[in-house]
């Protein structure tokens, strides 16, 4: 049977088990998700909503909740009373705890017989994963059901493949989703298109006309009253192993033979293994570690990372990461790719930036050598667009070069609203679209490839760079690019 795309309906019923249902990730992003898909008419008339959480509610409790918590974070317009209502009615709520697996019995009788597909969202701390496909297994859930496991998979590769080995012991491959949410942003989505469906820039995307790369995810908020969370995890584990390793890899990937999932994992795969490895002094000369003090964000103070709630004295986990790397293969040899995430930086901001090469020659004065004079800018957050920067002759007499740029502002240019990133990846995860989902194996390359970045912090014993809040992070971290005669992008209008 042919599965339907990210835009089309899909009738055939199922049933979404959302652990963690009474969480920040549910409240936050995945039921608004399921509601806008719900409004969209993309979900099959009979598909069902069971939402697990320990805590102690029944039903039509859960359901005031979802009234309280989970409206003010819908997308889009006003919200539809009618349609708001129609979508409580698919939403049923179990009370568990999930470390109890004699508790599942009770999901089991919930979920009943037949009805569809079964998708099981574990939005829960990875503690939690193992116990609950067990669980699931104990009483006869598992089989043609699939599972959505949340980052972080595991605090190192040994923990990845604990948990990986586990849960592949009840679960098929091709049952697992891994989701990265970054994959499922419509510019992301677009830059496989503006890669892959034009011959405009695949002549220039090689190390011949490419100088540099930058990725860029930067936070404006702190841990947000998760400190005992982030302060186990810091920023390499949070977003350089997955979002912007994943990101990395689908700039730098061939073309697939075909939008299929293995098609384009296999690509992504072999990006994460050429990777040049980053081993003992290239660690200190490639990679910045920082940690925010106090400052302000928008002209409000803001306190230090070791004055939040949660967090160690004398914690030296990083809350800013900047790193060089390199792919050691024929397309990219010799180009760095720089990445760059951290929080209470001076903007909210996650974007690609890709520097082309100057001409080698300049008839028309010092400006046309200016590196980062050509660059193409993909911005995934907070307004997602894309950006062709160049040059053209100012008016009037002479030939005075200045910077232009040609726009496409996704919002402006097509008139239907954008899917949001879980919208479209809760979709595929119903639909059995794999593509959008990281393999096993690709995590296993991005987790030894960080492996020894992680090794040497803990045995150097080496302290983050200290940075304001509100500014774009260590001083380091622009040494860094300086040192190859270019400079971070900064937010532009």
């Amino acid at each position: 049977m042919t599965k339907p795309s990210s835009r089309e309906p899909d009738h055939r019923p199922f049933a979404f088990v959302l652990f963690g249902g009474t969480g920040d990730l549910a409240m936050r992003k995945i039921l608004p998700a399921l509601y806008a898909a719900h409004r969209d008419g993309l979900l099959a008339p009979d598909g069902r909503i069971v939402s697990v959480a320990q805590t102690a509610l029944d039903t039509s409790s859960y359901l005031r909740w979802v009234d309280e918590h989970v409206k003010p974070y819908i997308p889009g317009t006003a919200i539809d009373d009618s349609v708001w209502r129609s979508f409580r009615e698919r939403i049923a709520y179990v009370a568990l705890d999930a470390s109890q697996p004699d508790a599942f019995s009770l999901l089991s009788d919930t979920l009943g017989a037949g009805r569809g597909r079964r998708i099981f969202y574990l939005a829960t701390g990875p503690a939690l994963f193992v116990p609950i496909c067990r669980a699931l297994a104990s009483v006869g859930l598992t089989e043609g059901s699939r599972v959505v496991l949340e980052k972080p998979l595991g605090y190192d590769l040994d923990s990845s493949n604990a948990i990986n080995d586990a849960v592949g012991q009840i679960f098929n491959e091709d049952q697992i989703y891994r989701i990265d949410h970054y994959l499922g942003k419509e510019a992301v989505q677009n830059l496989l298109a503006l890669r892959f469906g034009n011959s405009l820039f695949e002549p220039l995307w090689r190390r011949e006309w490419v100088e540099s790369i930058q990725i860029t995810v930067a936070e404006e908020l702190g841990v947000e009253g998760r400190g005992n969370f982030y302060d186990q995890t810091g920023a390499l584990r949070d977003m350089v192993q997955n979002h912007l390793l994943q990101l990395l890899s689908i700039i730098a990937m061939e073309p697939p033979q075909s939008m299929e999932a293995d098609a384009v994992r296999d690509e992504k795969l072999r990006v994460l293994r050429a990777l040049k490895p980053l081993l003992g002094e290239e660690i200190r000369q490639s990679v910045v570690r920082g940690q925010y003090h106090a400052g302000a964000i928008k002209d409000t103070t803001v306190c230090a990372y070791h004055a939040e709630s949660g967090v160690r004295q004398g914690s030296t986990t990083e809350t800013f990461v900047a790193l060089k790397v390199e792919v050691e293969n024929w397309r990219w040899a010799g180009v760095p790719f720089f990445l760059r995430t951290g929080k209470r930086l001076a903007g909210r901001i996650a974007e690609i930036v890709v520097n082309f090469k100057p001409v080698p020659h300049s008839a028309l004065g010092a400006v046309a050598l200016r590196p980062g004079s050509n660059r193409l800018t993909i911005r995934l957050q907070p307004n997602e667009s894309i950006r062709l920067s160049a040059l053209a002759k100012q008016p009037g007499m002479g030939m005075t070069l200045q910077g232009v740029h040609l726009d496409l502002a996704f919002d402006q240019f097509f008139q239907q609203d954008r899917m949001e990133a879980y919208q479209r990846l809760l979709l595929d995860v119903i639909a059995g679209r794999l593509a959008l989902f990281v393999r096993r194996d690709e995590q296993e390359a991005a987790w030894r490839w960080v492996a020894p970045i992680i090794e040497d912090w803990a045995t150097q014993g080496s302290l983050p760079k200290p940075y304001a809040s509100g500014t774009w992070g260590p001083a380091a971290a622009s040494a860094l690019l300086a040192r190859h005669n270019t400079c971070w992008q900064e937010e532009e209008n």
